[in-house]
C-alpha cells in the first residue's frame, strides 16, 4: 500500500503537537519552517485533522493548532483516514468473469478469494494502526526530543 506524502506530513506534525505542553500552539507557519513544507498544502491537512476532530485550531495571531484529544486518546489510524479516507486500497472487478478466461457465473458466487485476501490484508493493516496511539509514539522518541521540539518550533523551553 502507498499511502500520499501528506500521510507522513499529518503523522508527523500530529507527533510534534503531542509534544507540546499544555495551552501551546502551533501556526501552519510554524509547522511548514519546522519541516520544510509548503504552508498553503499543509494547511489543507491540517484542517482534514480538525474536521476529524483530532486537532483544534485557534484563528488569530496568536493562534494554531494543538491536540484535540490527549494524546492517548488519537490513533494512528485515525490520523491516517483523516487525510487519506476510509476506502480500502484494493477493489475487485471480478476480471475473473472478463476476457478469454471468463469463468462460468456459477462459479463466481462466492467472493473471490483474492478479494477476500486482500481484505483481511487490509483489516490487519487498520487493526494495527488502530492499537497505536500518539501517547505510544512519544514513549519511543528520545526522552530530550520534546524540549527540543517545543525549543526549535515555538522558541521556548
Amino acid at each position: 500500500m502507498k499511502l500520499p506524502g501528506s500521510t507522513e506530513w499529518m503523522l508527523h506534525c500530529a507527533t510534534t503537537l503531542a509534544q507540546l505542553d499544555a495551552g501551546e500552539s502551533a501556526s501552519t507557519a510554524q509547522l511548514a519552517e519546522y519541516y520544510d513544507l509548503p504552508a498553503p498544502y499543509l494547511a489543507k491537512q491540517l484542517k482534514a485533522l480538525v474536521r476529524a476532530g483530532l486537532l483544534a485550531a485557534a484563528p488569530g495571531p496568536g493562534g494554531g493548532f494543538r491536540l484535540a484529544r490527549p494524546p492517548a486518546g488519537i490513533t494512528l489510524l485515525e490520523i491516517v483516514e483523516a487525510v487519506d479516507g476510509t476506502s480500502a486500497p484494493y477493489e475487485c472487478r471480478e476480471i475473473r468473469q472478463q476476457g478469454k478466461g471468463a469463468l462460468p457465473a456459477d462459479e463466481c458466487r462466492r467472493t473471490c478469494v483474492l478479494a477476500v485476501k486482500m481484505a483481511d490484508a487490509h483489516r490487519a493493516w487498520q487493526d494495527s494502526l488502530a492499537a497505536v496511539t500518539l501517547a505510544d509514539i512519544l514513549t519511543q522518541i528520545p526522552p530530550t526530543a520534546p524540549a527540543r521540539t517545543r525549543r526549535r518550533l515555538l522558541g521556548t523551553s
